[in-house]
């Protein structure tokens, strides 16, 4: 995508205040002293089967870019494709109802969408939420001497692997439905009433490729410790089984050496670590005294959310396992 968008135009106006040429999480366009828009859209393939799950699924992943950025999203609008002919009309409702759902439960109303012919289904949101220009999070700001919070567990990735083949049992189903179907709505909530300085979803890069875009735009490095990393579980055992994603492959060519390891590598843990999630968690750099109160503050509804590493100097390499 960066190779495709190096003969683009960065446009310039004063209003747009975050554009696509940072590698935020969405855009931003000022309306006025106090408020400003957030733009985003994101829509996928399923990776689950029940046409309802996956709706709930996309809506909660498109609903996340909003929620990094500091801001509320407030409307919506459908994005499908659908086999017509080769499938009921009833999946694609299911999947849109899914979709509803969800950004019910956000206080998100839909206005409408657009559906195209397609040979396979792909559904999402476009979103548009609201910010106050001086309040808009981004993923450069992280200082040295913040540490970072992590509010979803790992594993996503490799557990859809697994659900694809048929392997998966229902009790980790479950758990990886529940995940990826929570709103980040409470986690930005909470962050906000921090000092937060930078903060960016979890999703298709990885933690280590949307960590090392953050460290990047903070001109910083990250010390990430790594058995304090939550992960999903049945995770580490869906990678021992084999069920690997092609994702994290492509995300380690992404951050192409910008990882060193402090201890043994564990290729388990390291795959997880490059694992793509979908709907995954909030990556949250504060000052280092309020971590553990953020953390706190997120026990009932991100039960998983933990500090797992802190800002240093920036180094060689962007990303350091301890």
């Amino acid at each position: 995508m960066r190779e495709a968008l190096e003969e683009f135009p960065v446009p310039v106006d004063p209003n747009l205040l975050v554009g696509f040429n940072g590698a935020d999480d969405a855009g931003v366009y000022r309306l006025n002293d106090d408020t400003a828009i957030v733009l985003t859209v994101d829509f996928f393939p399923p990776i689950i089967d029940d046409p309802f799950d996956f709706g709930r699924v996309a809506a909660a992943n498109a609903l996340s870019d909003v929620y990094a950025m500091g801001g509320q999203p407030l409307a919506a609008l459908n994005i499908s494709a659908f086999p017509e002919g080769t499938l009921p009309a009833t999946v694609l409702g299911d999947i849109i109802r899914g979709g509803a759902s969800v950004a019910s439960a956000a206080g998100v109303v839909i206005a409408g969408g657009h559906t195209v012919s397609d040979k396979e289904i792909k559904y999402g949101l476009s979103v548009v939420g609201t910010v106050h220009p001086d309040r808009i999070v981004q993923n450069a700001g992280a200082g040295v001497g913040d540490c970072l919070v992590l509010t979803k567990a790992l594993g996503t990735g490799v557990l859809s692997t697994k659900l694809r083949a048929g392997k998966l049992d229902s009790d980790t189903y479950s758990v990886l439905v529940d995940t990826m179907t929570l709103l980040n709505k409470e986690a930005a909530e909470r962050m906000l009433q921090y000092h937060v300085h930078a903060c960016t979803d979890v999703t298709g890069y990885g933690l280590l490729g949307h960590a090392l875009e953050m460290a990047e735009a903070s001109g910083v490095s990250f010390e990430i410790a790594l058995q304090k990393v939550p992960l999903l579980p049945g995770a580490v055992e869906a990678v021992g089984e084999n069920y690997l994603t092609g994702g994290a492959g492509s995300n380690r060519t992404f951050v192409n050496g910008g990882v060193v390891w402090k201890r043994a590598m564990d290729e388990t843990l390291e795959h997880l670590l490059y694992d793509p999630q979908t709907s995954g968690g909030l990556l949250i750099a504060l000052p280092e005294s309020e971590c553990n109160a953020l953390a706190g503050d997120l026990d009932n509804t991100c039960p998983d959310a933990a500090v797992i590493g802190r800002v240093v100097e920036r180094r060689d390499n962007r990303i350091i396992i301890v």
